[in-house]
């Protein structure tokens, strides 16, 4: 089966000025997914830089390796910690803290028997952390990429930052 090109009026050039992209990696924590055995295409979490304002955007986030590794396969509260701590070393890779997350998305395999476990472990965390305003959160129960996986986490961070001309950013549009 062929595939036809669409030609769009005006497509090639944007009629916008692109937003600053940069790909996040904390990896002494965990691998990149191009690295998987069967690579996967996406980046750990992006930068967005807008204005003098900061988004992170981190990627759906388990008990994963520096070698791209199921860390504690089975135990629900291990993976959860270390699911915690990948997301820590993401924010800290781009200067950012628990205190600057809005919103998590949280994926349990299953809801019924974990959820107990995982919001013990999550009101632990975040007072660990000293976070006075906690982020918005959704749980979900989910099949999850890997049968080892017990939670996987999605986490988004907003904070001002000072803009800097010629900031070293990747541009990935």
């Amino acid at each position: 089966m062929s595939q036809s090109v669409i030609e769009i009026p005006g497509a090639s050039a944007p009629a916008h000025k692109p937003v600053a992209k940069k790909a996040m990696s904390a990896p002494q924590m965990l691998n990149e997914a191009y690295n998987y055995q069967k690579p996967s295409s996406f980046s750990r979490g992006l930068r967005l830089d807008i204005k003098g304002v900061t988004i992170l955007m981190i990627s759906g986030t388990a008990s994963v390796g520096d070698q791209g590794e199921t860390v504690h396969p089975g135990d629900f509260r291990a993976q959860t910690w270390r699911t915690y701590q990948n997301i820590t070393a993401l924010l800290k890779s781009e200067g950012a803290s628990w205190k600057d997350v809005v919103r998590t998305t949280c994926y349990l395999r299953d809801i019924e028997r974990d959820y107990e476990a995982f919001n013990e472990i999550r009101t632990e965390f975040f007072r660990q952390q000293g976070l006075d305003v906690l982020p918005a959160s959704t749980g979900i129960q989910a099949r999850l990429c890997w049968s080892s996986l017990l939670v996987e986490m999605e986490a988004m961070a907003i904070f001002e930052s000072e803009e800097k001309p010629g900031a070293s950013t990747r541009n990935l549009a």
